[in-house]
């Protein structure tokens, strides 16, 4: 049996304040490994084991586009705790669409609201 613990407020919708912001969302979503553990974290949190598993990348690419993700806020670091005691860290993502505004005056404007509490099977 395992319990998940959510490490960031996962109600907080994506900010994009800055023009770096921006420019650290635009670059995750345009790789294709880090698109790739979007798709497969969009209906359950997974470990970076687990994602190397299902989506055939390597562990240590894995770990390098995790951190890309959860910098970028796109992806959601929780604690999932086992009842052995040893407990791993596990990733879902944040937002159910994304939405890319290119306009004059603001520059560029990313708008991904939050997921709803419960909205990935644990």
């Amino acid at each position: 049996m395992s319990a998940t613990s959510p490490t960031t407020d996962s109600a907080a919708p994506l900010s994009t304040e800055t023009d770096a912001d921006a420019g650290a969302v635009l670059a995750a979503l345009e790789d294709a490994d880090c698109r790739t553990i979007l798709e497969a974290t969009a209906d359950e949190a997974l470990t970076a084991t687990e994602l190397a598993s299902r989506c055939e990348i390597p562990s240590s690419t894995v770990y390098r586009k995790l951190e890309v993700l959860t910098d970028a806020d796109l992806l959601e670091e929780r604690i999932r705790i086992q009842m052995g005691g040893k407990h791993a860290s596990e990733y879902c993502r944040r937002f159910e669409e994304i939405t890319i505004s290119v306009s004059d005056p603001d520059g560029v404007s990313i708008d991904a609201p939050a997921r709803e509490s419960g909205a990935l099977s644990d």
